[in-house]
């Protein structure tokens, strides 16, 4: 919702870079209030008139809303923010009929739609980024569309436009790089050494050990998982029977094609350990997890059913 009335105010500053905005909240709102903010300015100047939280005025205040979109002054916008549902859905319809421009803002829940969100952000700002390259922005920053926002804006600022993994992780290394889910996905793909080091430097960092066997186990328990589905079964059809985001399903067929059937059930086992280990069983959590990536890089060894 932010953006859009940041776009409508960006939109109107375009044409009148004096224009002034003014917020309202409808407890801060009395009868009339509008109709002065509206009125002709003896200094002249644009305003746009922000209502938040539209869904709570009162009966009285929407009655003057509507009045007001009848007959709008020419130089002042009026933007009614409403998070949809029932209440105060009076409002909405009679500013549609009275010719408002709605702007739907769904919200944002899954990891696919978070992604296709950030590759949209960094070709607004005039960049581009890969699937592939978002994803792994977006484990870095989080969840809060505002930060992939912000971090969007910054590295197309930075870079020129033209983001790769390189770009990210000099902007983001000790969040993208610092993570069990790194050190997983390393050591499930066969690469001992930078599975070693993205898991010492996670230890050194502060990262709980149990965070990292957490992440080894669901590395693991996903190749198990696509490793039994049909074969040549496409990622969305097995979304759903599988509980995981095709994006993720494509990552690990890749990631299959080194592994054998009996490599998947040994490091099975060996996470299984990890996992009592770094929850206490061990009196060295930390030598019990480089031995847990050591063991699951030379499972992966034995070539090949996948």
């Amino acid at each position: 919702m932010e953006r859009a009335v940041g776009d409508v105010v960006a939109a109107v500053r375009a044409r009148d870079p004096e224009i002034e905005v003014i917020d309202l909240v409808p407890g801060g709102m009395e009868p009339g209030r509008l109709a002065e903010l509206t009125s002709p300015s003896l200094f002249g100047g644009g305003k746009v008139v922000v209502i938040r939280s539209a869904q709570d005025l009162g009966k009285d205040l929407i009655a003057e809303v509507l009045r007001y979109a009848k007959d709008p002054a020419p130089d002042v916008a009026l933007v009614a923010v409403h998070p949809g549902g029932v209440k105060g859905k009076a409002l909405v319809e009679g500013l549609t009929r009275a010719g408002a421009r709605k702007i739907s803002c769904p919200k944002i829940t899954k990891a696919g739609e978070r992604i296709d969100f950030l590759r949209a952000e960094f070709r607004r700002h005039g960049g581009k980024i890969s699937a592939d390259g978002a994803r792994t922005l977006a484990e870095a920053v989080g969840n809060d569309l505002r930060e992939l926002a912000a971090a969007a804006s910054q590295l197309v600022a930075d870079t020129g436009g033209k983001v790769d993994d390189a770009a990210i992780a000099r902007y983001y290394k000790g969040r993208a790089e610092v993570s069990g889910f790194a050190v997983a996905d390393k050591a499930i793909e066969g690469r001992l050494a930078e599975a070693l080091e993205q898991l010492r430097w996670a230890l050194a960092t502060g990262v709980a050990p149990v965070l990292i066997v957490s992440a080894l186990a669901q590395g693991v328990r996903g190749l198990a998982k696509v490793g039994g589905a049909p074969r040549g079964a496409r990622a969305a059809a097995l979304a759903k029977d599988l509980g995981m985001p095709p994006w993720k399903i494509e990552r690990v067929q890749k990631q299959l094609r080194g592994w054998s059937g009996d490599g998947v059930a040994r490091a099975l086992t060996l996470v299984a350990t990890a996992v009592a280990a770094a929850k206490g069983a061990a009196a060295d959590p930390a030598y019990a997890l480089e031995k847990a990536v050591s063991d699951i890089v030379a499972a992966r060894s034995a070539r090949s059913a996948y």
